[in-house]
C-alpha cells in the first residue's frame, strides 16, 4: 500500500464521510484513474522525437506509454492520417497513487512563481484536468539530457459526482489549489 493511498483510507475517507454527508463507505468519492497526454508535434519532421519522448513519459510514469496517431490528414498542418503525434498513459491503482503523491509533494512544488493550482479546471462531473507547461519540474527528467521542453495535459478521474465533491476530494489528499480569497483579490485589482 503506497503512502497516499494510506493515507485516503485512515484520514480521507472518514473526513470526506462526514463532510459530505454519506452513510455508505461506497459513496465516497475517490480516484478511479490518471490520464496523462503528451503531444510531440516535432514527430512531423524528427522521427526520433517520439522515441524520445515516450522515453521521459516512461520514466515519470512508470509505464510504458502508448503511441498516438493521426485521425485524419490536414494539409495546413502538414500532417497525414496514420502519422505518430502524441502519447497516453492511463495510470490505474498502486502506479496511480504514487505518481499522484509524487506530482503533488515533488513536481507542482517545483513550478516556477507557484502559487496553486487552478481551482477551475473541474469538469462539471467530477474530474480534474491539469496542464502543465514541461516536463523538467518531475526530478526523473534532466534538462540537460532532454532535447525539447513539453507539454502535458494530466486528467483526474474520480467517481465524484459534483465538481465540488470532488474538490474536497483532492484537496484532502494533498492537492494545493489556490485560494478562494487570492483570486478574488487579484481581480478588484
Amino acid at each position: 500500500m503506497t503512502r497516499l493511498q494510506k493515507t485516503y483510507t485512515e484520514i480521507v475517507v472518514p473526513e470526506l464521510a462526514g463532510r459530505l454527508g454519506c452513510s455508505n463507505v461506497h459513496q465516497i468519492p475517490k480516484v478511479v484513474k490518471i490520464v496523462i497526454n503528451m503531444g510531440v508535434s516535432d514527430a512531423k519532421e524528427n522521427p526520433k522525437a517520439i522515441d524520445s519522448a515516450a522515453s521521459e513519459l516512461a520514466s515519470i510514469t512508470g509505464q510504458k506509454p502508448q503511441v498516438r496517431f493521426a485521425k485524419k490528414s490536414i494539409s495546413a498542418f502538414k500532417l497525414r492520417q496514420g502519422m505518430p503525434i502524441g502519447l497516453k498513459v492511463t495510470l490505474r491503482s498502486q502506479r496511480m497513487y504514487e505518481f499522484l503523491d509524487r506530482l503533488v509533494n515533488i513536481a507542482i512544488p517545483r513550478i516556477k512563481d507557484f502559487k496553486g493550482v487552478n481551482q477551475f479546471g473541474f469538469d462539471g462531473r467530477g474530474n480534474y484536468n491539469l496542464g502543465l507547461n514541461e516536463q523538467y519540474i518531475f526530478p526523473e527528467i534532466s534538462a540537460t539530457k532532454s532535447e525539447k521542453a513539453r507539454g502535458m495535459n494530466i486528467t483526474i478521474v474520480t467517481t465524484a459526482t459534483t465538481d465540488e465533491a470532488a474538490r474536497q476530494l483532492l484537496e484532502n489528499m494533498g492537492m494545493p489549489f489556490k485560494r478562494k480569497e487570492e483570486t478574488k483579490g487579484k481581480k478588484e485589482n
